[in-house]
């Protein structure tokens, strides 16, 4: 007998309730879980933050943490910025004046320098938030590998962004080492950090 035919309405309703919230908000959708071909490459980009141009190539000699995300994201996003934020307390203060952590609106439609600068330092005040247009976003979100996509507009006018959950590492050298899955530990996003540093 086929385990997903059950008869139970219970079992029913909450496999149906459990297959729509793995469909909702801010979910994985497990973009960032695909086996690729090939491994990003990443790339340099130059983004607006509340404090002016985010230019990766002026923060060469810095080991970068990237994250893909948005302001109004409900569950996975504060879980990475939470835990970055748990990394960089965990370093010794000139292991972390030579770290940054950036995020990359994949909301360009609502988030603004502002607003990100405000999100980012809720968790911790050397996080970076920046934003650029929707091509912008596209291009670095290629370039690293992550994926996102924008769900349709609910009726209270608002809308989730589904994406990618890693952070990706550039080392001091502008290359892409490291893609650090949601949930890694913080001692071992430390050491990575420490081995490029």
């Amino acid at each position: 007998m086929n385990a997903m035919k059950s008869t139970n309405p219970l079992l029913r309703g909450l496999a149906a309730a459990l297959a729509i919230a793995f469909l909702t908000a801010c979910s994985d959708s497990g973009m960032g879980e695909r086996v690729l071909a090939a491994r990003p490459e990443g790339g340099d980009f130059v983004l607006q933050s509340a404090a002016g141009p985010v230019d990766t190539k002026a923060l060469r000699g810095n080991v970068l943490l990237v994250y893909f995300g948005y302001v109004n994201c409900p569950d996975i996003c504060p879980v990475s910025m939470a835990a970055g934020a748990a990394a960089l307390n965990a370093l010794t203060p000139q292991e972390r004046a030579k770290t940054r952590m950036i995020m990359v609106s994949v909301d360009p439609e609502r988030d603004t320098p502002a607003k990100l600068k405000d999100y980012v330092a809720y968790f911790h005040p050397a996080m970076i938030g920046a934003v650029g247009t929707a091509a912008e976003t596209a291009a670095i979100a290629k370039s690293f590998g992550a994926g996102y996509q924008r769900q349709p507009t609910r009726p209270d006018g608002g809308y989730a962004v589904d994406h990618s959950s890693q952070t990706y590492v550039v080392g001091p050298d502008g290359k892409l080492m490291e893609l650090l899955p949601l949930g890694i530990a913080t001692d071992k996003v430390v050491a990575t950090v420490r081995k490029l540093l």
